[in-house]
């Protein structure tokens, strides 16, 4: 796998590896809907088979039930304060 520059503030590259691409492109179909995210990239995922699908999620968007989940997840400081 080669290296990858580090995607923008809030955006986070994701790669999913399924046995079949059925698998694969419904896991990204989750994704879509709690967050914008790019086309996805489809590629073989090893020489015994496989698919990894790859896209950009930008968590700056995210719809529900994401947009709860970040918000309550956030670290806060000694203060109450998010960090």
């Amino acid at each position: 796998m080669q290296p990858t520059e580090t995607p923008a503030d809030g955006h986070a590259e994701v790669r999913i590896v399924a046995a079949s691409p059925e698998v694969a492109r419904r896991v990204a179909e989750v994704l879509r809907h709690c967050f914008a995210a790019t086309e996805q990239r489809s590629y073989p995922a090893s020489a015994d088979g496989g698919t990894r699908l790859q896209l950009t999620v930008d968590t700056t968007r995210a719809a529900e039930p994401a947009r709860s989940w970040l918000e309550t997840s956030e670290s806060t400081d000694e203060a109450g304060r998010r960090t």
